[in-house]
């Protein structure tokens, strides 16, 4: 069992003995910590749970377990002809949180629907500029030039006017990016300067209220009593920060929590075998990869790119890391169920002399070496990411390249490669609307290079011009075409090593009821209890 440091093992074992106390707690063994709670400034999925699934709410949402869209705070919406205006009728009486720090005067309206939109799409803004990070997704999904204006019509009406018609947006808006935000708790802080607390100490309209965050260790949160679609069966809700995959696991066994996500493959035949467990499976929109940063000196040849991707034994990963079953091998960005898949696409097959050949050609010297950023503990698209990691110098230390493998916090882990520090980092991603754009736009757009999100720094303008194209038309066939000549220049270009696409797991105590798995990997417990 690996150890774990001290500061959070007294957290956990003071955890496991204040829940205790009630059986109308749930305490659900997370994978990382969340990287803040003002997520429009975040992307990972962890970030995403630990806001916008508990602390807030959108204009739309996906029905549990789909990619369809349905009312949220929205409760309808018109769509003018040429799908360039939505007009979105607010339910009435939502109220936002009352905590200590802040007592609202008035429910939702469309000031604040307004607030959310123009804080990441007008520079003038003034909450704009106090993003340390700007605004990835917002930028990466090209929303400044998609939104013409976001305006009030009355205080329950809202309209949306884009710039071009964009097929996703209404999957968009259900997104957490496009979350909503208190103007009235905003507009507090901005006057008395504390403007870091809409990060640090979240309003929203969601089924829990934010209670406190003890860093690296735990995520606590209340029920919301007057959350609009009823109160959560559960008085208290509690993220147990737990980045070892087998300490989650054995912490669900102690019932220590109740929920473990994220258990390694080869763990889930053992625990169906518990009388007192219980795993759900679901094929998810999931994608893991290696970003191979292409602005650095020799990963900027695609020859060096392809002979990386063809020196790595991916059957050989899978079944190790995976289990046979567990995963497919991954061939194009998003996963086969998709919109605009390219079937015609093969996985090339691995070929160290040519890998050689490759690598002699363009120059790169025996013994280079190159660094790997991997994070330390697992998650759903990377369950043994040391090992992984290891498998993959094992590889390349055949055809004479040395890999530095450098395992860091999750947290960490993104900002440096944000940032451009690596030359390999090994992550992975979680579709968000179940659209192909949400795969090709936030990862591997111009926009998101420039942003860090594209951790390849890659940008070639022919993909950029088919799937802005794709965006914006209606007609499935024609996008699925566009889609399916993007994917044809990806690979020719090679900016990833394409991984798996893994299964997603989540275990649990056999008395948890009301937990949907959804395809969007999204964790929302507003409906979950223990019996």
């Amino acid at each position: 069992m690996k150890r774990l440091p001290l500061r959070t093992a007294i957290a956990v074992a003071l955890l496991s003995t204040a829940v205790s106390i009630s059986a109308k707690n749930l305490v659900v063994c997370t994978e990382a910590s969340p990287e803040g709670f003002d997520i429009v400034q975040f992307t990972t999925a962890v970030s995403a749970d630990a806001s916008a699934e508990t602390i807030l709410n959108r204009l739309a949402d996906f029905a549990p377990g789909t990619t369809n869209v349905e009312p949220a705070l929205a409760e309808r919406w018109d769509i003018s002809p040429d799908g360039l205006e939505y007009t979105f009728y607010l339910r009435p009486g939502v109220k936002f949180h009352t905590t200590d720090y802040f007592k609202p005067t008035r429910t939702l309206n469309a000031d604040d629907v307004v607030w959310s939109f123009q804080r990441q799409l007008d520079p003038n803004h003034p909450w704009h500029k106090l993003s340390l990070v700007g605004y990835p997704y917002f930028e990466s999904m090209g929303f400044k030039d998609l939104l013409k204006s976001v305006e009030k019509v009355d205080d329950l009406t809202v309209k949306i006017t884009l710039n071009h018609a964009e097929a996703p947006f209404l999957r968009d808006v259900a997104m957490p990016f496009t979350s909503i935000y208190s103007a009235e708790y905003a507009d507090q802080l901005l006057k008395s300067g504390k403007t870091a607390d809409l990060n640090n100490k979240p309003i929203g309209t969601g089924p829990f209220i934010f209670v406190r965050y003890n860093k690296d260790a735990q995520v606590r949160f209340k029920a919301n009593p007057d959350y609009f679609r009823g109160k959560p069966p559960t008085d208290a809700l509690i993220f147990a920060i737990t980045t070892d995959s087998n300490v989650r696991l054995q912490k669900l066994k102690a019932n220590e929590c109740q929920i473990a996500l994220y258990p390694k493959p080869d763990d889930v035949k053992n625990i169906r075998t518990d009388p007192n467990l219980k795993v759900d499976e679901l094929a998810a929109l999931m994608t893991s990869y290696i970003a191979m940063n292409s602005s650095h000196k020799y990963l900027s040849d695609v020859r060096v790119r392809k002979a990386i991707d063809i020196a790595f034994d991916k059957q050989t990963y899978l079944n190790t890391v995976h289990g046979e079953g567990n995963a497919l091998i991954a061939i194009n960005p998003y996963p086969p169920t998709m919109l605009g898949y390219n079937k015609s696409i093969q996985s090339p097959p691995r070929d160290l002399d040519k890998a050689r050949a490759l690598l002699k050609e363009a120059g790169v010297p025996q013994g280079t070496v190159l660094t790997l950023f991997t994070r330390n503990g697992g998650g759903p698209t990377n369950p043994n990411p040391m090992l992984g990691a290891q498998l993959l110098q094992s590889d390349l230390a055949q055809v004479g390249i040395k890999l530095d493998i450098r395992v860091m916090e999750w947290g960490e882990m993104l900002k440096r490669a944000k940032s451009g520090e690596h030359d390999l980092v090994s992550t992975g991603w979680g579709g968000d609307n179940g659209d192909p754009d949400n795969f090709l736009t936030p990862l591997l757009s111009c926009e998101a290079a420039k942003n860090g999100e594209n951790y390849a720094r890659w940008c070639n303008k022919n993909f950029e011009a088919l799937i802005t194209k794709a965006r914006n038309i209606s007609e499935p066939a024609e996008r699925a075409a566009l889609y399916e000549q993007a994917q044809l220049i990806f690979n020719q270009d090679q900016p990833w090593i394409n991984v798996t696409h893994p299964m997603l797991f989540t275990a649990m105590r056999k008395n948890v009821e009301g937990y949907t798995l959804s395809p969007l990997t999204n964790n929302n417990f507003a409906t979950t209890q223990v019996k």
